[in-house]
């Protein structure tokens, strides 16, 4: 396998994640190389549900990894080069196996099904999923230990991040045949359509949208609110997650819900001024 660090550049696709990758050049090695192999773990597993390959395929590979994960922490032999990494660079930090399989089982939740306009429900499980379960080890990595204060981190991170990518990406999901947007802040916009291709074009998905924003906005204060509270070596790698999407956030929630394109853009001379705030914070 080629060098991890340069994997998980080279599968950096926006802003804000080539800025939290820089960020992360500033962590000590070993949490550095465990960020690096957990990152590259999770691209792995997103490449092979968004392939073109056939269902079955795709199921064989994600239950290999299951299989996998026994290997790594009953047998303590991997059986694959990502295994290895995940067994030399992870394992130091105590990094439970329940959230590795949780990460494949909520990567691979829609693998047949592409959301669409689910209730609000299954947007927070999806969330609390994709996002969550990569916080939840992310942050032992970091070096929080309460679980109490992981699991309301993760949860509350996870659905702040997921749904701002929501925000972001509601064009290129509807091109795709996705639509995150929960079927209850469509209803009450007056949406009565389910397509996401129809879904985009709606005048009232505004409205949709704006409602949606609320969601993640008290997740971002509920974040915060807790940071406060951590020592500030631990703190500092998730302000500066929290902070760089949260511009985001702030840049689509000034121009107004109602535009979709183009996504917003955060200056170089920014995301700097956010990465040096959170190194230099006392």
């Amino acid at each position: 396998m080629k060098d991890l660090k340069k994997i998980v550049r080279s599968k950096i696709k926006n802003g804000s994640g080539r800025t939290v990758f820089w960020g992360m050049q500033f962590l000590p090695k070993a949490k550095r190389e465990a960020l690096y192999t957990l990152f590259a773990f999770v691209r792995h597993l997103e490449d092979v549900v968004e392939s073109p390959a056939p269902l079955a395929e795709k199921q064989e590979i994600l239950g290999m990894w299951r299989e996998e994960m026994d290997n790594i922490f009953d047998r303590k032999v991997p059986a694959t080069d990502i295994g290895r990494r995940i067994y030399k660079n992870c394992m130091r930090f105590k990094l439970p196996k329940v959230e590795f399989l949780n990460l494949v089982d909520s990567i691979s939740a829609n693998i047949d099904n592409p959301l669409k306009a689910p209730t609000l429900k299954q947007l927070s499980g999806y969330c609390r999923g994709v996002g969550g379960m990569t916080g939840s080890l992310s942050l032992r990595v970091f070096g929080c230990a309460d679980e109490q204060t992981i699991k309301d981190l993760s949860t509350f991170l996870g659905l702040a991040v997921q749904i701002t990518n929501i925000l972001l990406n509601v064009k290129e999901d509807a091109q795709n045949g996705r639509l995150y947007v929960p079927q209850e802040l469509l209803e009450k916009a007056g949406i009565v359509a389910t397509d996401p291709k129809s879904v985009v074009v709606d005048k009232n998905l505004a409205a949709a949208r704006r409602e949606l924003a609320h969601i993640a906005e008290e997740n971002y204060r509920k974040v915060y609110e807790i940071l406060e509270k951590q020592e500030k070596t631990t703190a500092r790698p998730i302000r500066l997650i929290t902070d760089l999407y949260k511009r985001y956030f702030d840049i689509m929630e000034k121009r107004g819900w109602e535009i979709i394109s183009p996504k917003p853009r955060v200056s170089k001379w920014c995301k700097l001024s956010i990465l040096l705030k959170n190194l230099l914070s006392a």
